[in-house]
């Protein structure tokens, strides 16, 4: 259905209602120790509706029609009239927002890879690992692959049309160690769009399998970490990851008034003044981001969500309820997983800015301490307090990388912890291999670059 036709539902609608249509399309294929044992290919679609009448009303159906659209749009509105009868809540404003206009990120008209090419790429990856690497105890090749197409329509005039593709190859190898198997991820391949837009010949993998593999031996061989609070460089992908986890989800508006840490933060220092974190809605630097969001479930054109801006926590990522209850403009945040999926506040593409120094000089800049990478898991809540697994790190000695470690975790406070960051490196990596968890699933971009702090270790 197009946005025009959505539109011509809500005709005659009084309250303020949103619809969508929506169709998501999985593949995975898994390769392990030379076995196909993942084949795949998975679609759900279906239409939803919201209706605000004081309370939130939600339905949703799976046909995609215009009797469903209808349908939905009745039962929602009864459903936000029982509650808001139950309630005593008859009056709820949203922000009017910018609406959004016109069809975003349209796919690409062209020939596809079959089942069978995705087969055969992930297959030859396989037999590259198992020719040259015979010593392995185990090698896992995945390929993941994740579309997303909408179509949403807001009283009010707003309607637009999205396509956002995520494709993702992941390659796990393990070896055996002096104490058991060591297994080490090499960092996702891909990111934002179809498998045709990032794959071709397998051979574009070889390097870094073949890094992976060289990590992988030198971690074999690998010391155990010294506890506690130690000076490190963080890789740009635990940066990525902390962005996200221990200082995004704080900032987000319906957790900032559930009691997050954040809520008593507004306009104060919150980390050095080297650090600023911004989500970004589609672009960055000049180009598009992983998961470009130009429009979200709420009809709301995105911005930019500024968080911490040289070390002052300057802002929160907003629907259009929230908004209006901190008075500033919606930054369009607001994003639904699956066609039967409310939409909740969500990141989009959240990084901590590149700073001015290189890399190697800031390795060659500590004396004892630890450059740590690979995230393998990590938890963190609203206080700010975050515990990460690492699966690669390296000691420094003198200003040199020394020797590899076994896993290890770091934890802290991410206000505190940012507090005594004293580098920013000036490069910028950016991972959309993961899921968020936010009560559902949500595809999501996280990136940084390396920084020098004071963290906690896990370790002896």
């Amino acid at each position: 259905m197009t946005p025009a036709e959505l539109s011509a539902a809500l005709n005659g609608v009084s309250d303020y209602a949103e619809v969508r249509v929506q169709t998501n399309t999985s593949v995975g294929i898994q390769m392990l120790n030379g076995n196909l044992t993942m084949n795949t290919v998975n679609t759900i679609g279906g239409v939803s509706a919201r209706v605000c009448a004081g309370m939130w009303g939600f339905a949703s159906a799976p046909e995609q029609t215009a009797e469903s659209v209808k349908s939905v749009l009745d039962t929602a509105r009864r459903n936000a009239l029982f509650l808001s009868g139950r309630t005593g809540r008859q009056n709820a404003e949203l922000h009017t927002g910018r609406p959004a206009k016109g069809i975003r990120l349209p796919r690409k008209d062209r020939a596809r890879a079959t089942a069978a090419d995705k087969l055969a790429f992930i297959r030859a990856l396989d037999d590259y690992i198992a020719r040259k690497y015979p010593s392995l105890i185990s090698r896992r090749v995945i390929l993941s692959g994740l579309t997303m197409e909408k179509t949403v329509a807001v009283t009010g005039g707003a309607e637009a049309y999205s396509f956002l593709p995520r494709t993702s190859v992941l390659v796990m190898l393990s070896a055996e160690g002096a104490e058991g198997p060591v297994d080490l991820m090499m960092p996702p391949a891909g990111g934002g769009g179809e498998y045709e837009d990032l794959f071709g010949d397998p051979a574009m993998l070889h390097g870094g399998i073949d890094e992976c593999y060289e990590a992988l031996m030198r971690k074999k061989e690998g010391i155990k970490p010294e506890g506690g609070v130690k000076t490190c460089v963080l890789g740009p992908d635990l940066a990525g990851i902390l962005a996200h986890e221990a200082v995004g989800h704080t900032v987000e508006c319906d957790l900032v008034r559930g009691g997050s840490i954040a809520g008593k933060m507004l306009n104060q220092p919150v980390a050095s003044d080297l650090v600023s974190i911004v989500d970004f809605a589609h672009t960055a630097f000049g180009k598009t981001c992983p998961i470009p969001v130009y429009a979200d479930d709420e009809g709301v054109e995105a911005s930019d969500a500024v968080i911490i801006d040289k070390g002052i926590l300057k802002g929160y990522m907003h629907n259009r309820r929230t908004a209006l209850e901190y008075g500033v403009e919606p930054t369009g945040n607001a994003r639904a997983f699956a066609f039967s999926d409310e939409p909740l506040i969500r990141m989009r593409n959240t990084c901590i800015l590149p700073g001015t120094d290189k890399l190697n000089d800031i390795i060659a800049s500590v004396e004892d301490g630890y450059y740590l990478s690979h995230p393998t898991n990590g938890q963190a809540d609203m206080t700010g307090e975050f515990m990460f697994g690492v699966g690669l790190g390296y000691e420094i000695k003198n200003g040199t990388l020394g020797r590899a470690l076994t896993n290890t975790t770091v934890s802290g406070v991410a206000f505190e912890m940012l507090k005594t960051v004293t580098k920013v490196s000036d490069d910028l990596q950016w991972d959309a291999a993961g899921f968020c968890g936010k009560k559902q699933m949500m595809v999501v971009g996280m990136g940084g670059p390396a920084v020098l702090c004071q963290i906690n270790v896990g370790g002896e």
